[in-house]
């Protein structure tokens, strides 16, 4: 005799909209600078050069990009103040901040984990 199935079917694949989920969240945390960039804003660093400054081997050409991929996503916002020097700033959004509340506690593993390798 064979076993009998359960009433709830493991699902053969993963949802769509999972998927999406998962592909989004790779496309801003698996970029190094996305992550990079994510933290320096939740750290208060706001300008576009500030942050090509903060955040080293990063190009102005990849932060402008990375900085428009995070604004599409609506990770931060961009604010241009308008003056004699205009500028931008950019700041982190309410996901945005969770986002990058997740990132460094992933950090924060990590130190800790290192800290135990070296024991």
């Amino acid at each position: 005799m064979s076993p009998k199935r359960s009433a709830t079917k493991k699902p053969r694949h993963l949802p769509l909209t999972e998927r999406a989920a998962y592909r989004r969240l790779e496309d801003v945390v698996g970029c190094k600078w996305s992550a990079a960039v994510l933290a320096a804003i939740g750290r208060g660093v706001s300008r576009p050069g500030q942050l090509e400054r903060f955040i080293p081997g990063i190009s102005a050409k990849i932060l402008n990009e990375r900085l428009r991929k995070l604004v599409d996503y609506r990770l931060i916002t961009r604010t241009e103040i308008a003056g004699k020097v205009p500028r931008t700033e950019y700041a982190l959004t309410p996901t945005g901040m969770k986002l990058c509340a997740i990132i460094e506690s992933i950090r924060d593993l990590d130190e800790e984990h290192e800290t135990e390798k070296q024991k």
